[in-house]
C-alpha cells in the first residue's frame, strides 16, 4: 500500500493516522517532492477508475492560472489534463492510497481509508 501526501495537508495526516492506528504497512510518498510521472498518474486513474479532472483541484491557484474550469472534460482532452497534473502536483487531490488488490482510492474520509484498508 503505498500514500500518495502532502504533509501540511490535515486530510493526508488524518488518513496517516488511522492507517498507524490500524497497524497498516504503507509507503509514504510526498508527492509535491516526489512528483508522479504522466505514466504514474495514468496507472492511478486506471486503480481509480477515475479520470484525471476528477482528481484535480480546481480551487488551486494554479488551476485558476491554467483556466482549468474552461478546459474540455473528453477523451481528447484526457493527455492534457494528466500533462497538467504532473506539472502541476499541487493540483492533484490528496491524499491516494494505492491499495495492494490493484485498486486505489482518494482517501480524504475515514470511510474511504478504511476501504482501502479492506482491500488490502
Amino acid at each position: 500500500m503505498e500514500i500518495w501526501i502532502n504533509p501540511a495537508c490535515s486530510k493526508c495526516r488524518s488518513a496517516l493516522t488511522l492507517l498507524d492506528a490500524e497497524g497498516a504497512h504503507y509507503t509514504v510518498r510526498r508527492y509535491l517532492e516526489d512528483v508522479p510521472t504522466e505514466d504514474e498518474i495514468r496507472a492511478v486513474l486506471g486503480r481509480l477508475g477515475l479520470e484525471p479532472w476528477d482528481i484535480t483541484r480546481t480551487q488551486e491557484p494554479a488551476a485558476k492560472e491554467l483556466g482549468l474550469k474552461t478546459w474540455a472534460r473528453d477523451d481528447a482532452s484526457r493527455d492534457r489534463w494528466i500533462s497538467a497534473l504532473a506539472q502541476h502536483p499541487k493540483l492533484i487531490q490528496r491524499p491516494i492510497i494505492t491499495a495492494d488488490d490493484g485498486t486505489a482510492v482518494v482517501g480524504r474520509t475515514e470511510d474511504a481509508v478504511r476501504d482501502a484498508l479492506g482491500r488490502g
